[in-house]
């Protein structure tokens, strides 16, 4: 009899544990069951900010003269900034760098026999920085009037920038997510199944290009500083669980 007992008990831990193996492998099963999918968003804004770089430089054999000069055209080209609506806080110029400079000497033969100095050479930049786009385009565009004047003045084209990018950062991820699940939701529903809660997300490349322009993406991302008017695109990965 307490043989017969064992037997029985034996066998129905053995159903137990066969019941609890299978629905611990239908439960795992349908956890691996997922969709993944990747949506986008887009959006096209205006640069509000707007950076213009130039340089300047002033040589002589005699230091002190072309610091002067130097500083000569520095007062100049703020005297000339401030006329154009530029104000002080909107103006920055560097510290002067120094460079002494030399031409190599050779005898009749090409051999090089020595060095001779040929004078200081010594630059300065001045960069605007501004909100007000339209004027500093137009002083960047204006500024050989300066040079006419006789300033040895290098400009370099404008760069702009946007102030906002975390609010726009965060508007285009949920616009990304939004598009991610609608396209989650057209796999599930052709397939005959419904879309379950989010598993897994992750944000994908940010980037900023210039409109209507030919800038190829890349991977780490391209931040177009080169427009004023600008595309912002982003992508984001969601894995949903299918139910």
């Amino acid at each position: 009899m307490k043989s017969s007992i064992a037997v029985a008990i034996a066998a129905i831990a053995l159903i137990i544990s066969f019941f609890l193996i299978g629905n611990a492998y239908k439960y795992k099963f349908k956890t691996t069951e997922n969709i993944t999918v990747t949506g986008s968003a887009e959006k096209d804004f205006v640069s509000d900010q707007i950076v213009w770089d130039g340089n300047y430089t002033r040589k002589s054999l005699d230091l002190k003269s072309a610091y002067a000069s130097l500083k000569e055209d520095e007062s100049r080209i703020k005297s000339y900034l401030k006329e154009k609506g530029i104000s002080d806080a909107e103006m920055v110029f560097s510290a002067i760098s120094i460079d002494k400079e030399f031409n190599t000497r050779y005898d009749e033969n090409g051999r090089q026999i020595g060095n001779e100095f040929t004078g200081y050479n010594l630059k300065q930049n001045v960069t605007v920085d501004s909100k007000n786009i339209d004027k500093v385009e137009k002083i960047s565009r204006e500024i050989t009037e300066l040079i006419e004047s006789g300033i040895e003045l290098n400009s370099s084209a404008p760069s702009y920038y946007y102030t906002k990018l975390s609010e726009l950062k965060i508007d285009l991820l949920a616009k990304a997510s939004a598009d991610a699940k609608l396209r989650a939701e057209t796999i599930a529903k052709n397939a005959g199944s419904s879309l379950g809660g989010i598993r897994k997300a992750t944000m994908g490349v940010f980037q900023i290009t210039g409109q209507n322009s030919n800038e190829d993406y890349s991977y780490g991302g391209v931040f177009n500083t080169s427009s004023k008017n600008k595309t912002a695109t982003i992508t984001m990965k969601v894995d949903f669980a299918v139910d």
